[in-house]
């Protein structure tokens, strides 16, 4: 070690230049280069401080050679680490972690600089604590530190909400996303092991915001340490907007969430039940009151309930598709910094197809959770759990009448051979989903019959695939004739949907749905899943019986769940299924690569690198809602 550091020293001192520079700055190749087999080499943390500032230094200077008008992708990130850890007589699978957070930071560095301390969030993980005699208590906003002393949190914490910031001591992406998307900050800094950054913080770096992590200087998960001047650092890091800042995706998924706050969607999409209401009847009261007499009058209760659902929860994706479609084919001014300071302008009209395409997702899932008797979606009962299967099936088909009447009523604004063809997009989509979810109903009503992983996947190109399709096509098709994109559009969403499918079956035995709330929901409801086709196709003809038996049995447990996951894992399952994964994700990606302009390229990577991320599981009462109350995120 001794030798290293002396020679890192010298390297460092010497002021010599990154051997890549100039590749760094050139034009990003057209191809996107494959994504790495393995990360586990990446976890590793120089551990005496003097390499580990060393490295910092030499990724100053190399990130000077960094294009930073648009973000890094993971493999770009990844080559600049392996390229850095070279650069200083490293072995490139020594400190490949560290090195690649280093160069992260210091791409960023001066534009989180930029933001105003009241605009960033604090991330900071749980195990930073003394996990031996720690008073705090987890509450919905995570660790509800009692500033005791004990540990580095509460210095942490008082520093940075001194300055302004908001404090999350917590770990995952869903809430941080739901934070950043929401409008509440601009600009994330986690501390956290190299494990939990990579994952947390890819998709966060994807949608163009600007983040700083310091890593856990190991990753046992409690009693950690980290090095404090580091993150003190950090935290009060303040400058002028850099000369260069970088596009971000976050303008668009703003603009795909506001629209569907309540006084947006209502000036957007009238409620013609709720205005006869309240003109007859001179209802007055609370927004509460207002929406119980809404849903005690038997007219209007559809149009209510309706509403209710298409505004609640979601991650607004399919109509973030659709806008950032548009605005890639009209020069991509959606995702410039500026954006991100002023919103988004958009036609009424795109808005409205956004909404619309949303609609159609939303019934989709009212009629998926009452054929597949779930009982959680985003987290609370279901409709068909709340009001009764008849009345959410009917809010299932109201919506879809919702979506054509939407775009029906935009005749004027986008021209009727834009709204034909959109209509008929929707139409097909819904036509096929109807398919997708028919086959599978029919899978579940005959146990004897065989179910191969090719059933599956067809059964998945059904059902998943149209919703990204016709998503994707209304925003081409709102900017424009589609001819050049048609085909395109069509082999690009049937392996993005068919990944998403297969990573969603394999979510649900992590339990990190949110949806279900149970792991192995999928096998306890019999549903033919690609995991299940996967394991008949394997298993021996002792085990398939065992599997049918356990599969179909009327009476289910936690050791039923257990019994299905060891034959899964026995028979490697889940690998097959990961291998899948990539295979669809290479697919779309290739489809992505010979598409013009940049920005819809650009914009279909991002896509892939996104919906086909794995999520981290939320933590127990993590928020469902986030407004901000005086540096809080209050429920």
């Amino acid at each position: 070690m001794t030798n290293i550091i002396s020679d890192v020293r010298q390297r460092v001192s010497s002021n010599e230049s990154p051997s890549n520079g100039n590749q760094a700055t050139a034009t990003p190749a057209k191809k996107k280069k494959k994504r790495r087999p393995s990360t586990s080499h990446l976890k590793i943390i120089p551990e005496l401080r003097g390499l580990r500032d060393q490295i910092r230094a030499e990724a100053v200077r190399f990130a000077d050679t960094l294009d930073r008008s648009r973000p890094l992708t993971n493999e770009e990130l990844q080559k600049y680490g392996e390229d850095l850890l070279d650069n200083m007589g490293l072995d490139q699978q020594s400190f490949l972690g560290f090195s690649m957070v280093c160069i992260m930071n210091e791409f960023w560095r001066e534009q989180l600089m930029a933001v105003d301390f009241n605009r960033r969030l604090l991330l900071l993980p749980h195990c930073l604590k003394h996990a031996e005699g720690c008073p705090a208590d987890y509450d919905e906003f995570g660790l509800d530190c009692r500033k005791c002393g004990a540990c580095s949190i509460a210095d942490f914490k008082v520093t940075a909400e001194d300055l302004g910031y908001k404090v999350l001591v917590a770990e995952g992406t869903p809430i941080v996303l739901k934070i950043i998307v929401g409008g509440y900050v601009d600009a994330v800094v986690g501390v956290a092991c190299l494990n939990v950054l990579e994952k947390a913080l890819d998709k966060i770096i994807q949608m163009g915001v600007p983040a700083l992590a310091v890593p856990l200087l190991s990753s046992d998960c409690k009693n950690t340490s980290v090095d404090d001047d580091w993150v003190e650092e950090v935290i009060a890091l303040k400058s002028e907007p850099p000369s260069v800042r970088t596009r971000t995706y976050v303008p668009l998924l703003r603009a795909a969430n506001e629209v569907f706050e309540e006084d947006n969607i209502e000036s957007q999409v009238p409620r013609p039940r709720k205005a006869a209401l309240l003109k007859t009847e001179n209802i007055t009261g609370t927004n509460g009151s207002l929406h119980r007499a809404l849903t005690n009058d038997p007219i209007s209760s559809t149009e209510a309930i309706g509403f209710d659902f298409l505004t609640r929860g979601g991650k607004r994706f399919r109509p973030f598709i659709t806008l950032a479609a548009y605005d890639a084919l009209n020069g991509g001014s959606g995702t410039l910094p500026e954006a991100n300071e002023h919103g988004v302008e958009l036609p009424d009209h795109v808005l409205r197809t956004g909404i619309a395409i949303e609609t159609f997702h939303k019934a989709s899932l009212v009629h998926d959770d009452i054929e597949d008797d779930d009982t959680y979606r985003y987290g609370v009962e279901t409709l068909h759990r709340k009001h009764g299967v008849p009345i959410a099936l009917n809010v299932g088909d109201y919506l879809v009448g919702l979506g054509y009447r939407i775009i029906g009523n935009q005749i004027q604004e986008m021209g009727a051979e834009c709204s034909a063809a959109i209509l008929e997009r929707l139409a097909e989509s819904q036509v096929k989903l109807s398919e997708g979810q028919g086959a599978e109903l029919q899978w579940r009503e005959g146990a004897d019959k065989d179910f191969t992983p090719l059933d599956a996947l067809k059964i998945y190109a059904l059902k998943t695939s149209p919703a990204f399709e016709a998503a994707l096509f209304a925003g081409l098709r709102l900017a424009g004739p589609t001819d050049d994109y048609n085909e395109m559009v069509v082999n690009f969403s049937r392996n993005l949907g068919v990944a998403f499918q297969i990573l969603n079956d394999l979510n649900d035995w992590e339990g990190d749905d949110n949806n279900k709330m149970t792991a192995g929901a999928d096998a306890l409801a019999a549903r033919p899943t690609l995991l299940l086709a996967l394991a008949l196709e394997s298993v021996s003809p002792e085990d398939k019986q065992r599997l049918m038996e356990l599969v179909h049995s009327p009476e289910k447990s936690d050791k039923t769940v257990k019994q299905i996951y060891s034959l899964f894992k026995r028979y490697d399952v889940f690998a097959k299924a990961d291998k899948l994964v990539e295979k669809y994700r290479d697919r779309a990606e290739a489809v992505a690569d010979d598409v013009e302009p940049e920005e819809l390229r650009v914009l279909l990577y991002f896509l892939v690198d996104t919906i086909l991320q794995r999520d981290q599981p939320e933590q127990p009462n993590t928020l469902a809602t986030l407004p901000v109350v005086s540096g809080h995120f209050h429920v």
